[in-house]
């Protein structure tokens, strides 16, 4: 398992963005190396996130790949050809993260640590109907992040994935494990705690996550 033998987060991490769609053959142990090279980013700055943490967010994805490595080590080959990697990495990922922050107390999160605008992912599988955006500027996005680490984690994680993210409600329901209805009412409770954190000073929040299309559901 070459790809983990070194640090894979950090000062020298990729800063190339993943594709929004990425092709690779059918995952398993043989080539894991390409799985962390496509992944290991957009993992990072979920748990960065969700945890406001440097630190956290590089040992979470670090847990995250030895854990999806062996799981995939113990799948068959009919296993690993039906597997929907993406969300799968997340919910790994996501699992870690609950984990170790069940263990910590919260922190004050400085605004520049979580400002990166080279990581903000808003590119999305849906199309060209795109999921609204929170705020417009990066110094915004900074405010709003700090605000979504006051959230409760489920409310946290579903409005991370939706608006930071750009996932799709039946994507955040596959990664949660939720029905789509349970997503829906999390992403619109996050909205309104965040815009009575905020105000409407911060940007352009959104003013309701938008009923999904009939596309979209059948996802």
């Amino acid at each position: 398992m070459s790809a983990l033998a070194a640090p894979i987060i950090g000062d020298h991490y990729r800063v190339t963005a993943a594709p929004a769609t990425v092709n690779i053959p059918v995952p398993g142990p043989d080539n894991f190396e390409s799985i962390v090279d496509d992944y290991q980013r957009r993992l990072y700055g979920f748990a960065l996130r969700m945890t406001g943490n440097r630190e956290d967010a590089e040992e979470i994805v670090q847990d995250a790949f030895v854990r999806a490595y062996r799981a995939l080590a113990k799948m068959d080959p009919q296993q690993r050809a039906e597997l929907r990697l993406q969300p799968w990495l997340y919910t790994i990922t996501l699992n870690v993260t609950r984990n170790r922050l069940r263990s910590k107390r919260p922190t004050n999160v400085a605004l520049d640590s979580l400002a990166d605008p080279d990581a903000l992912l808003n590119e999305t599988q849906e199309g060209p109907d795109q999921p609204e955006q929170i705020i417009d500027r990066a110094a915004d996005m900074a405010l709003v992040e700090q605000a979504l680490l006051q959230l409760p984690m489920h409310l946290r994680a579903a409005a991370t994935l939706r608006f930071i993210e750009g996932r799709s409600h039946p994507e955040i329901a596959e990664i949660l494990n939720q029905p789509i209805g349970t997503v829906k009412s999390h992403v619109h409770r996050a909205v309104r705690i965040l815009r009575r954190i905020l105000g409407p000073e911060v940007g352009r929040i959104a003013a309701s996550d938008r009923p999904s299309s009939d596309s979209e559901e059948e996802e």
